[in-house]
């Protein structure tokens, strides 16, 4: 009140108490407006709900072992997600723009069509490492992503008797190249049984702003490692894989945000009908651990969670005296919390060196390094 007696003031004059009443909700507006527009006008990165690690990189066979030399990894991945709550209000906020004084309620849907196309040239160590087999890999993306937000903000005060509302629709289009995503792996066998250990990291040098609503790179570095095993029985076909890793996120510099520390869980289960045609399931469990920072305080600690599932198919074919192995696989989502889900899809084509006997070594493995 006494704030709005001295901005009438200016005007000149003294003011009744009803004017001043007057005087006060008028102000009160003006600022909740100003609220809630710095609430939907500001796009924010690809931070909250999205991770470095895209669940279901790995799949089958991803612990079993590999021919020495050059091999090739090309696959196209999409993902087709939607979001509303903390998922989606994340993604319009600017972290520290809220007022603390003004109640606002945000009502925000975001949905995200994504397509890339990744290269990982790769190299298998004939010479054992700790006892392994050792494969160095690099992986660089190039696609789209097609993003929109549909948002409606509400401030209200106890002051008024009334509240103000606006209603905003963004959408972005960006197409571009991913970070660089090296990858170094180790892996040993003991018959049927196989076992890896991984580590990678993201090289954040991939399109990214802060004012994009799509982006195709992650603003930020991270790194990431696990463990993985493999069984595979040749004589029945029999195969199942788990590979359980761990990501660490650095602060992205440009927003003072970082995310917290992930887990993820891929998994494929498969048989091979023939020696070269194999059919199974893939899934995979995504849960964040702890809790990101620098975000608003409204969404603080903010954690995200999925699980996704579905078919797999895959087929070996001899190429120019090499190995062609074409696998495709699909995930629906659910059970997701602070993250958007839906469903995404993966075509993958591997040229490695051909076995020296097709009738007794196992099928080539899929050599693929994570994040858009």
């Amino acid at each position: 009140m006494r704030r709005a007696r001295r901005a009438a003031n200016k005007l000149g004059g003294q003011v009744s108490p009803y004017q001043a009443r007057i005087w006060s909700r008028v102000l009160t507006a003006c600022v909740a407006l100003t609220a809630v527009a710095s609430t939907t006008t500001a796009a924010l990165a690809d931070e909250d709900g999205t991770s470095f690690w895209i669940p279901g990189f790995f799949g089958s066979l991803a612990a079993a072992p590999q021919q020495p030399g050059w091999s090739l990894t090309s696959f196209l991945y999409n993902t087709n997600v939607s979001a509303s709550g903390n998922a989606a209000v994340a993604r319009e906020i600017t972290i520290g723009r809220f007022n603390p004084k003004i109640n606002i309620s945000v009502d925000a849907h975001v949905h995200a069509d994504a397509t890339i196309g990744f290269v990982a040239p790769s190299y298998t160590f004939a010479t054992p490492f700790l006892g392994g087999q050792a494969t160095a890999a690099l992986l660089v993306g190039y696609g789209n992503n097609d993003t929109s937000l549909n948002a409606s903000a509400t401030a209200s005060t106890d002051l008024l008797p009334f509240s103000i509302t606006r209603s905003v629709a963004l959408s972005q289009d960006t197409t571009g190249f991913t970070d660089l995503i090296p990858m170094f792996s180790d892996r040993w066998n003991a018959g049927v049984n196989n076992y890896m250990v991984y580590i990678t990291g993201d090289i954040p040098v991939g399109l990214y702003s802060t004012s994009n609503l799509a982006n195709i790179g992650l603003g930020h570095g991270a790194i990431d490692g696990g463990v993985g095993y493999t069984y595979f029985d040749p004589k029945t076909g029999h195969e199942f894989s788990a590979v359980l890793g761990f990501t660490g996120n650095f602060e992205n510099f440009a927003t003072k945000y970082t995310s917290g520390i992930d887990s993820h869980l891929d998994w494929g289960a498969s048989q091979f009908l023939t020696k070269q045609l194999q059919v199974g399931l893939v899934g995979y469990f995504y849960e964040q651990l702890t809790g990101d920072s620098g975000c608003a305080p409204v969404l603080c600690p903010f954690k995200s969670r999925v699980i996704g599932v579905g078919p797999q198919i895959g087929y070996i074919f001899p190429v120019a005296g090499m190995q062609g192995y074409v696998n495709l696989k699909g995930y629906g989502e659910f059970d997701n919390d602070n993250r958007p889900d839906g469903w995404n899809v993966w075509l993958t084509f591997v040229l490695s060196p051909a076995p020296p006997s097709s009738t007794s070594t196992p099928p080539p493995i899929i050599t693929k390094t994570p994040r858009s």
